[in-house]
């Protein structure tokens, strides 16, 4: 004996016809629904919102608490990039040119912002989250030229107290403390290796402070 509940072909049919009816009307109903909401009109660029906290806008490149460079020029960021805008060259740390910890730095990076699509991947590629991105997104400017960063224009701000690059690292460290954040800050050393070798460097000063401070290593 056949299940009444079992739906027919006619029963079915019909189903379908009323579906195919009435599927248009569904579609008006979001048109109608938001033609009655008053319109909001934003009033960028005299009034800007804050974006997203995890917004992909432009790159920085950062920077360790003594200031030497979190770049170690492995080019896998590059490698990364679908679009091809990332350009990195590495070169090697000397004594007299100290630049991140470890071996090698990033002697040239630049990022090509006429091809950069912002996915992210060259952030999730970095070994050292020496590259991170910003919430800024403003980058329009008047000559293609322009929209290819330099290494000077992706450096991140050093912040108060940093020592800038070169100088050696923090005596006793290798670049695995760095990696694992021992390295909180500069030490004296440091600051008198630069006050020897760039006594100009307008950094100095604030780096004494801090060195005295007892920042240097956890």
């Amino acid at each position: 004996m056949a299940d009444p509940q079992e739906s027919t072909p006619e029963r079915g049919g019909l189903g379908k016809a009323l579906g195919d009816f009435f599927a248009p009307v569904a579609g008006f109903g979001v048109t109608f629904s938001n033609m009655f909401r008053p319109m909001v009109t934003e009033q960028y660029p005299f009034v800007k919102h804050p974006t997203a906290p995890r917004y992909h806008g432009r790159h920085h490149l950062n920077r360790y608490p003594d200031g030497l460079e979190k770049c170690i020029g492995c080019e896998l960021c590059a490698w990364a990039c679908p679009a091809d805008a990332i350009f990195v060259e590495g070169a090697s740390n000397t004594a007299d040119e100290q630049h991140s910890p470890g071996e090698r730095y990033g002697r040239v990076y630049e990022i090509n912002y006429l091809r950069c699509i912002f996915c992210g991947l060259c952030i999730e590629a970095c070994p050292t989250r020496a590259l991170t991105m910003s919430n800024e997104f403003e980058l329009a400017g008047p000559t293609r030229e322009g929209l290819i960063f330099t290494k000077e224009e992706l450096l991140a701000p050093l912040n108060e107290g940093m020592l800038a690059a070169p100088h050696p690292m923090v005596e006793g460290t290798t670049d695995d403390d760095y990696y694992r954040g021992e390295v909180t800050g500069p030490t004296q050393t440091q600051v008198d290796w630069v006050a020897e070798h760039r006594p100009d460097e307008p950094t100095l000063e604030a780096a004494r402070r801090a060195a005295t401070s007892g920042k240097g290593v956890k």
